[in-house]
């Protein structure tokens, strides 16, 4: 395909193939593998300091000489409301009790945006990774023409067509058009808007008729033959996040890796509950408990993150994992436990039987 080409060229890469940032997940190990083995690695930095960004940056840049992708989140800084808050962290109060330690008094916001960091803004323009790409919006003008003349290579999610008009009126690169079956956070502009749920496929189709921006389709693609069939449908490569998560190189925990290979994978759901935000993780019970018919509003992103994840460290230590965000797509139950690189060799090989040439 004569897009798919372009890009892979473009970006110096020799297969259509991106891993998804995964922010929490993606090592510079992982990064560094998938980039070495033909495909575009990817760190994912929105829920990293400034320091601990730069140290995995330069640990990929060390481990490979080739390109890969940096990922930042640009949502709306949180809308704080003290009611909302106690009223959420009271409900979960008794999951706070199981856990062995008290509800907290308050919660904080754990991350800071793109489109108001300037220290990494800088450091990126410093080390000139070859790719910046968006999450939940994207960047001020200014903050995208740095990049562009640094000779970054942008993209930013969308998950509707809406949002890849912004994206391409705004002068970014690449597309990615995460469909509704994608694992971790939905990338949308406005968590509040109306979702229209678009399918990768569908959604890959519509904007194939709209933009001349390269699309990468990213949602439920876990193997060779779902990359020959994003690509038939006019994506120029695909994102994986799940696929990767259980290869050796990622830093999913052991409890992580047994729900992916476990039959729970089936069941995963979109929820607001851990983060604030919507995002596709497996089922467990902290979402059940938190999507209850008397369940009040959850805080905003990412203070309800803070909740979570409190929660979440004092449970893990009794051996309870029940209330961790195990990231993952409707395809999770076709993970492959491979060395990313042997993973990267094993898709092409399935994608060129479907796709030869």
């Amino acid at each position: 395909m004569k897009s798919s080409s372009r890009l892979t060229a473009r970006l110096g890469i020799r297969h259509p193939i991106v891993q998804a940032p995964m922010a929490g997940v993606a090592t510079p190990e992982l990064a560094a593998a998938v980039t070495n083995a033909g495909g575009l690695g990817s760190l994912g930095i929105g829920a990293s300091t400034q320091a601990q960004a730069r140290k995995m940056i330069e640990q990929t840049q060390a481990l490979t000489s080739g390109p890969f992708n940096v990922n930042v989140f640009c949502h709306e800084p949180a809308r704080r409301d003290e009611s909302t808050e106690a009223a959420w962290v009271q409900y979960l109060a008794p999951l706070f009790g199981e856990a062995g330690i008290e509800p907290p008094g308050s919660l904080g916001e754990l991350y800071t945006s793109f489109i108001e960091d300037d220290e990494t803004l800088a450091m990126l323009l410093e080390l000139k990774p070859a790719v910046v790409s968006f999450h939940f919006g994207i960047p001020s003008a200014e903050r995208i023409a740095a990049l562009k003349e640094a000779g970054i290579f942008t993209m930013a999610t969308a998950t509707c067509r809406d949002e890849a008009a912004i994206i391409e009126a705004a002068g970014i690169d690449a597309i990615v058009a995460q469909g509704i079956e994608a694992g971790g956070h939905r990338g949308m502009f406005n968590p509040e808007a109306a979702d229209q749920c678009l399918s990768t496929f569908v959604l890959v189709r519509l904007l194939a008729q709209k933009t001349t921006l390269p699309i990468i389709a990213a949602g439920g693609v876990m193997d060779g033959f779902g990359v020959s069939a994003a690509i038939e449908s006019g994506a120029a490569a695909v994102q994986l996040g799940t696929a990767f998560v259980l290869c050796p190189e990622s830093s999913a925990n052991e409890a992580y890796r047994e729900a992916l290979k476990s039959e729970r994978a089936a069941d995963t759901r979109l929820t607001k509950v851990l983060s604030g935000r919507p995002a596709r993780g497996i089922v467990n019970r902290l979402i059940s408990f938190g999507e209850a018919s008397d369940s009040p509003q959850t805080a905003d992103y990412p203070v309800a993150y803070d909740a979570a994840k409190r929660l979440n460290t004092a449970a893990s230590k009794l051996g309870n994992h029940e209330f961790a965000a195990q990231w993952a797509g409707q395809g999770a139950p076709m993970a492959r436990e491979l060395p990313a690189a042997e993973l990267v060799a094993l898709i092409m090989e399935e994608y060129r039987s479907r796709y030869p040439g």
